[in-house]
């Protein structure tokens, strides 16, 4: 078989099962360039078995965090069953992934590339895993905090182990000033985890999230029998405590009911004023 022909049955066999050009070209060797005897053997392998599992949904997994030198990288990693998630080989692998985020900065696409311990690259270990373990496995979402402006602090919600939970939250605080006010970052990280903001205040909400709400608000405001002329100012008043129970600001602080988030900044500023740059929250399956 000329080399041309060997990458275009390379090709052929990565179409029909999404498995990986290493695997592929093994396949072709040991089955002498025929296309449905390296479908059997990756088959059998369980390689070419784990790929159709892609299709199915997974919803459960682990989220995780590292920090190194005020430097924080989150990841959520998802399985099909909490059963899995609880799997040694799982979790190692996992941890592994966490490291390379880290220095990969939160880039799913260089992450993807890299290489793990065992010399091969992430992508092709996740695709043994899957046949190894029998259920879909994906890294679903990273990011990355620097430490070039702000300080960061995290959360772990019910960790599972050291920096792995279901729910993790990070936050990027400016103003911050060792031995006076450190204290409020993990405060606002467990606050971000309690209360799911959608964004720093309600100017950051998106667009077609307020749409949607204001359309589901009107339909159960006009089902409920009021008058048509009493809709819009209903609807008005609702979408207003809707951005306030979703900005980050304008919350109600989880430690104190009578006070907002914007309240306890104030009150914590040390030497400048204290703001909330950035955060995010990772709850294992959220939005799957």
């Amino acid at each position: 078989m000329s080399n041309k022909d060997l990458l275009d049955n390379i090709k052929k066999l990565r179409e029909l099962t999404g498995v990986g050009f290493k695997d592929c070209k093994l396949a072709l060797d040991e089955s002498k360039g025929d296309i449905e005897k390296s479908i059997e053997y990756l088959r059998k392998k369980g390689i070419a078995k784990a790929t159709k599992k892609m299709n199915r949904t997974a919803a459960e997994g682990l989220v995780l965090v590292r920090e190194e030198k005020g430097e924080i990288s989150i990841i959520e990693i998802n399985s099909e069953t909490d059963f899995v998630a609880k799997n040694k080989d799982f979790i190692l692998f996992c941890k592994e992934i966490s490291e390379i985020n880290f220095n990969v900065r939160g880039n799913l696409e260089k992450l993807n590339e890299s290489k793990m311990k065992n010399g091969s690259l992430v992508k092709d270990n996740l695709v043994n895993l899957i046949a190894k373990i029998g259920e879909k496995i994906i890294i679903r979402r990273a990011k990355f905090f620097n430490n070039k402006v702000g300080v960061n602090f995290y959360y772990v919600h019910s960790a599972i182990e050291k920096n792995i939970g279901k729910i993790i939250s990070v936050v990027k605080l400016e103003g911050i000033v060792p031995h006076k006010n450190t204290f409020i970052g993990s405060k606002i990280s467990m606050h971000v985890a309690a209360s799911n903001p959608l964004s720093i205040d309600k100017e950051g909400i998106k667009k077609e999230i307020i749409d949607k709400e204001l359309e589901i608000i009107k339909a159960e405001i006009s089902n409920s029998g009021k008058p048509d002329k009493m809709v819009d100012k209903i609807a008005n008043g609702k979408i207003s405590k809707f951005l306030n129970d979703n900005s980050l600001l304008n919350q109600i602080w989880i430690m104190d009911p009578k006070k907002k988030v914007s309240d306890i900044l104030k009150e914590n500023k040390a030497d400048k004023d204290l703001k909330i740059l950035d955060f995010v929250r990772y709850k294992v399956g959220e939005g799957v």
